[in-house]
């Protein structure tokens, strides 16, 4: 996963200029999935996944959400989309944002596509979103 252009800024703010994060007060974290890449400089509504009861999934912000371990960070619960209900997708990316916000902290292409139809329902297994900070 890469980190958005906005969190890039935000991030050389908090190091060098001692400025807080926009979303820092930001409780909770939201996956959303697409079926492009929003890229760096796109939002969570750049390429959204749009089939049927599609809806981002919120994740606390916390141990009991994201396990870090050294400069790898990753999903410490299961992350369930809502199941499919109409139309078709094919999800390519995912994307990580604060919760109420579109700005993207990070996003990356899945190892390969999903084909989402109905009944379909998406989810990323304990562990199966990583972000490695290198």
């Amino acid at each position: 996963m890469s980190l958005g252009n906005t969190t890039e800024n935000d991030l050389g703010l908090l190091l060098f200029n001692a400025t807080a994060l926009s979303w820092n007060a930001a409780t909770d974290l939201q996956v959303h999935l697409h079926v492009g890449d929003p890229g760096e400089g796109g939002t969570t509504a750049t390429s959204p996944a749009t089939y049927g009861s599609y809806a981002a999934v919120t994740v606390a912000r916390s141990g009991a959400g994201w396990t870090v371990a050294g400069n790898t960070t990753s999903n410490a619960a299961l992350v369930q989309f809502p199941q499919c209900s109409s139309d078709t997708n094919t999800i390519t990316h995912v994307s990580i944002s604060p919760s109420a916000s579109s700005q993207i902290i990070a996003s990356g292409a899945l190892t390969s596509s999903l084909s989402v139809s109905t009944g379909i329902q998406p989810q990323f297994a304990i562990g199966a979103l990583t972000i490695v900070f290198d």
